[in-house]
């Protein structure tokens, strides 16, 4: 490559993170190349450099689940790296900390993070050092499924535009949590106890509102950049769906708060019952279409499914390249087999020429060929990591 990645993972080090005891990888800017033998411990590579971002990782994993089986108990895991960034290098460590709680004296853990040595207040704040994209088997599936996934698929890209969008999304989301606990104690609100909801429901009514906008922003900007074909892959026509996006639509983002606040305190009596929120942007959807067949992607064969997931991910690298001046760091987890030659080397050729840091799993390394000496490669097998 004539120019290196602007993100780029220069080092990266696991304390007792699934499989791993310890591993070190040193890559470069290059994109990284994880080959070996299924339950090899490929995936989990890219599950640690997930954890670099805000979330819960690309197995969307509870932090008790990603410790090593047979640590001490209280250990805990870490994930440390030191990034190229467009800012200059940074260190990030996070990991799970375990501690007694001190109201109960019950262990509690929770997710830590340091950036540059000194502790973070919250994961949130790696959004404004890092993106991270990826695409797994199970997100095959992303079309057919729960709109949860999608959900989610969307804020990983809306991270990247608007790194403050993963503070609103969590505290809209503990506003939620908090409120149906309340409705679920029996404290209604409609019969007087108004403060404590009235102030759930407000932050509820801002936060959902700009989480909704944010997502809304950054479809449009996206839906520009994937509405045509490039090379093997489709053109992908995509909108936000939800009543509080309808609401933006409609009206100033104002009145659009001022809908959601009545429509929660409207709703209590129904929401103790079923234990959630009747609206708000926790129901939205991105909706999907194939443009050349103006199908909808759940109604396109599997390999169309797939080739619009990529086609999307690779706008949203585009734009984000053009904007902050560095593409996300691209997982993909046996993507490259699943593909015909043709859409295999227009992936490699776009992943080269975006100058991205994508970290790409397979168990033949022959199918990653034609990178050549443009990919540093690791061979990995029963968790040991061999440069190869």
């Amino acid at each position: 490559m004539d120019t290196p990645a602007a993100l780029a993972v220069t080092r990266l080090t696991l304390t007792r993170f699934r499989g791993y005891d310890s591993a070190r990888l040193e890559p470069d800017h290059r994109p990284v190349v994880l080959t070996g033998p299924n339950g090899a411990g490929k995936t989990n590579l890219l599950e640690a450099v997930s954890f670099l971002a805000p979330g819960r990782g690309l197995r969307g994993a509870k932090l008790s689940e990603v410790e090593r089986i047979g640590s001490k108990a209280g250990a805990g895991w870490a994930v440390a790296a030191v990034l190229d960034t467009p800012t200059g290098p940074v260190e990030i460590g996070t990991g799970r900390e375990i501690g007694p709680q001190a109201a109960s004296g019950a262990e509690r853990d929770r997710r830590v993070v340091r950036v540059d040595g000194h502790p973070a207040k919250g994961q949130t704040v790696l959004a404004e050092h890092v993106a991270v994209v990826w695409l797994t088997p199970q997100m095959d599936r992303l079309f057919l499924e729960g709109s949860s996934g999608r959900r989610r698929f969307l804020d990983r890209l809306v991270f990247g535009f608007d790194p403050a969008h993963a503070g609103r999304l969590s505290r809209y989301e503990h506003a939620l949590r908090e409120r149906a606990r309340l409705l679920r104690e029996g404290h209604r609100g409609w019969n007087g106890d108004e403060g404590w909801l009235g102030g759930l429901e407000d932050q509820m009514a801002t936060t959902g509102v700009a989480v909704a906008a944010a997502r809304r922003d950054v479809v449009q900007r996206l839906r520009a950049a994937c509405g045509r074909a490039v090379g093997p892959f489709p053109g992908a026509d995509l909108t936000v769906q939800g009543t509080v996006e309808r609401w933006l639509d409609e009206s100033p983002a104002l009145a659009a708060e001022d809908a959601l606040r009545r429509s929660l305190r409207d709703s209590r009596r129904a929401d103790s019952d079923s234990g959630g929120a009747t609206l708000g942007p926790h129901k939205s959807d991105l909706a999907v279409r194939h443009t050349q067949k103006d199908m909808p992607a759940a109604l396109c064969s599997t390999g169309e499914q797939k080739a619009l997931l990529i086609a999307i991910m690779l706008a949203n690298a585009r734009l984000l390249a053009a904007e902050r001046g560095a593409a996300p760091l691209l997982l993909l987890d046996e993507v490259a087999a699943h593909l015909d030659p043709q859409r295999r080397e227009a992936l490699f050729d776009e992943i080269l020429a975006l100058g991205a840091q994508a970290w790409m799993t397979g168990t033949d390394d022959s199918v990653f060929a034609p990178l050549g000496g443009a990919a540093k490669r690791f061979h990995i097998e029963d968790a040991t990591v061999t440069p190869a």
